[in-house]
């Protein structure tokens, strides 16, 4: 009974990539956290005042439902090729049926939208964050099924889901430079691990210019639009407006240190496809550093502390999961084939 139930959540948290979602979690308290700093400073208020359990419990009900719906998606789309490149994975290899993986998929999605309601109810926003869960769901929907087909399109859509996952916590943070960090990271990173893996259709110097002319039109298009709205209902100068000081400083030093990681990757990697593989996992890792590194510049480095767990607890998590996945293989039963 214990075995058949061990598989059983086995396959549900491989299909759903969980080990991994504590990298969307962190994004969103991230956002939470500073959106809290910023607000308890205008009102002349404490940042415990804005943080409550039922607030950070949505934020990682949504962060979650996103996360797994996103993961469990592609698996279903990819079920397929998988059969003859990943016979492994559990819809391919018959752990889960497709009406299984699709009532779970369901569920995520519900759960988000569930999450985005709540969250909806603390930010001062109106319904902007539950719009921004739907607008998340949408773009993952368009990778799914139409983006990562399209190459430069999709590369620039892993970004733009990030950007806005994180800003569901906080639509009106003035901050920009978080989610912008998040978006440029994520496109960057999986265009490099897309060109490592040698991935199909194969990434040209076009797909590469239009990722980075992309990335930057979109860039330059929010800080302008966020900057220019901030200054003018407050009347404060554009420096004032999107928040430059010091507290970018730590942020800057993480971009700078994840150059280094993945200098270290691309030599001591063993091929450039094992090489994509190990990159793609610290990129993803790396975005707890990124928050850390926001709520010690912009909160308190208590709460970078706290974030910067989460780091480890990933970690070890994926290393669970693949420890888990071989013990569960070799205590099922072999099975043989009748030579011909």
């Amino acid at each position: 009974m214990f075995s058949l139930f061990s598989q059983r959540l086995l396959t549900l948290l491989q299909l759903t990539r969980m080990a991994l979602v504590f990298t969307a979690i962190s994004n969103s308290l991230c956002a939470l956290l500073l959106w809290a700093k910023l607000t308890a400073a205008d009102e002349g208020e404490s940042v415990r005042d804005f943080i409550s359990f039922s607030r950070v419990l949505a934020v990682v009900i949504v962060s979650s439902g996103l996360y797994g719906f996103g993961m469990a998606l592609n698996d279903i789309n990819d079920r397929r090729r998988d059969s003859q490149t990943a016979a492994h994975r559990p819809i391919p290899s018959g752990r889960i049926s497709i009406v299984a993986a699709n009532a779970v998929c369901a569920m995520l999605a519900i759960a988000a939208l569930l999450g985005g309601l709540a969250v909806t109810r603390f930010t001062g926003a109106g319904w902007m964050s539950f719009l921004l869960v739907g607008w998340t769901l949408l773009l993952i929907l368009f990778y799914d099924f139409a983006g990562k087909y399209l190459v430069a399109a999709g590369l620039i859509t892993l970004g733009l889901i990030r950007f806005f996952h994180a800003t569901i916590a906080a639509p009106r943070l003035p901050l920009l430079w978080h989610p912008l960090l998040l978006l440029s990271h994520v496109t960057i990173l999986s265009t490099i691990c897309y060109a490592w893996e040698a991935k199909r259709p194969a990434l040209t110097k076009v797909h590469w210019w239009v990722v980075l002319g992309g990335l930057g039109l979109i860039d330059v298009a929010a800080v302008t639009a966020v900057g220019y709205r901030r200054a003018v209902r407050t009347g404060a100068t554009w420096h004032e407006a999107l928040v430059v000081n010091e507290g970018l400083l730590y942020p800057l030093v993480a971009v700078l240190g994840f150059v280094a990681l993945a200098v270290f990757v691309r030599h001591a990697a063993g091929g450039t496809r094992r090489g994509g593989q190990t990159l793609m996992l610290y990129g993803l890792l790396w975005l707890i550093v990124y928050d850390a590194s926001f709520a010690a510049g912009y909160v308190s480095w208590f709460s970078a502390a706290c974030l910067l767990l989460l780091l480890p607890l990933s970690y070890l998590s994926v290393q669970l999961m693949r420890w888990w996945g071989k013990i569960v293989s070799l205590s099922q039963k072999p099975e043989f084939q009748r030579a011909r």
